[in-house]
């Protein structure tokens, strides 16, 4: 089975980020990361808020907009190098059953930006990569929607899930062993069989996407998870 280069170039600095994620907290210096007030400051609009977002307790909109705050910080973290191969993220499944729908027509005059991984609902859903968690979240499409950024900044999209991971949370650091969630038909796939879709974005801010089905890999699901 082919391995995951292990290229989050700054473990201890995520943690460090993660475990200052209180409001009442001064953003912390952390070795080998420049100042938050050096770093410029991203420009993107958060996303409207909806669904489970606007469910989230007073506590955790607190903690989400320190999370927010700091993302400069988080993003400095990642390798400048972006990943170049992805590990098959649904428990058990392969590669070479994964059909390709890239760019197939969708409705609204869409079409299909990622690939659809066809699992029993509940089927654990493992991050392909290293990272840190960007978003959880709900949308119309997506449903139940978990989002890691890896490195250079691609956004990796996991939509369409019946239930998020316990204790998953925003700027948690991840590894090809980090569950995410489970494979379920939230969003505009509750007429279809249950999958898991996965998108491949780069750019922070326009989210143009790419194709994650040529980077996709088999893990060896015998042998236990793999990092």
């Amino acid at each position: 089975m082919a391995r995951l280069s292990r290229r989050v170039a700054r473990p201890l600095a995520l943690a460090a980020l993660f475990g200052a994620l209180a409001p009442a907290q001064q953003p912390p210096q952390v070795a080998g990361l420049p100042p938050l007030e050096a770093l410029p400051p991203l420009v993107c609009p958060d996303p409207p808020e909806g669904g489970r977002d606007a469910d989230r307790a007073p506590e955790e909109r607190e903690r989400r907009r320190a999370y927010r705050a700091l993302l400069p910080l988080f993003l400095a973290a990642l390798p400048e190098a972006r990943d170049t191969e992805l590990l098959m993220p649904v428990f058990g499944a392969r590669v070479a059953h994964v059909a390709d729908t890239w760019g197939a027509p969708r409705g609204g005059g869409r079409v299909h930006e990622g690939q659809d991984i066809f699992a029993p609902e509940g089927t654990p859903v493992y991050s392909a990569t290293y990272g840190f968690v960007y978003r959880i979240g709900e949308n119309d499409l997506g449903g139940n929607v978990v989002t890691v950024i890896g490195g250079a900044g691609v956004r990796y999209y996991y939509a369409h899930l019946s239930a998020f991971a316990e204790g998953l949370t925003e700027g948690q650091a991840v590894t090809p062993e980090t569950l995410l969630g489970f494979v379920g038909r939230t969003g505009n796939a509750s007429g279809t069989p249950p999958h898991l879709h996965l998108g491949m974005y780069t750019g922070l801010c326009d989210w143009e996407a790419e194709d994650p089905l040529p980077l996709l890999v088999d893990r060896d699901w015998q042998a236990g998870l793999d990092d």
